[in-house]
């Protein structure tokens, strides 16, 4: 990681690739890195909701280097807009390598989560307090 190479955000969630993650070659699952990448924008914007949240859309992630069994996959995440029912998060995903202190950005995209009543329907996120 370079001086001006880093993590945007918070740091919402910290996970282990596994063997079970990965093909044959050791490569993370791009799908599984996804997942990751959800859960923290779920963490995150249910935090700021007060309360549930779904994913509504998730906008253009292409990833720039692979993720391998034993990196600790590190999810960023940044609360750029609030609107009445919906958050938008930018989410950038890091992998520390294998028993060094190496980051490097694997991706990043921009994950539209909507808060939801008891009764599933979208319903507006409190303002901040």
């Amino acid at each position: 990681m370079t001086e001006n190479d880093k993590p945007t955000g918070e740091l919402t969630l910290r996970t282990l690739a596994m063997p079970g993650d990965a093909n044959a070659a050791g490569d993370i699952f791009g799908g599984w890195v996804m997942a990751q990448m959800d859960l923290a924008c779920g963490i995150r914007a249910a935090e700021r909701a007060g309360g549930r949240v779904v994913t509504a859309a998730v906008k253009e992630m292409a990833f720039r280097l692979p993720v391998k069994i034993g990196d600790t996959l590190c999810v960023y995440t940044d609360i750029v807009a609030v609107g009445r029912t919906s958050i938008t998060l930018r989410v950038e995903s890091w992998a520390q390598r294998y028993l060094t202190p190496v980051m490097e950005k694997v991706t990043a995209a921009t994950f539209i989560m909507v808060a939801l009543d008891g009764d599933g329907h979208p319903t507006p996120v409190p303002a901040e307090g």
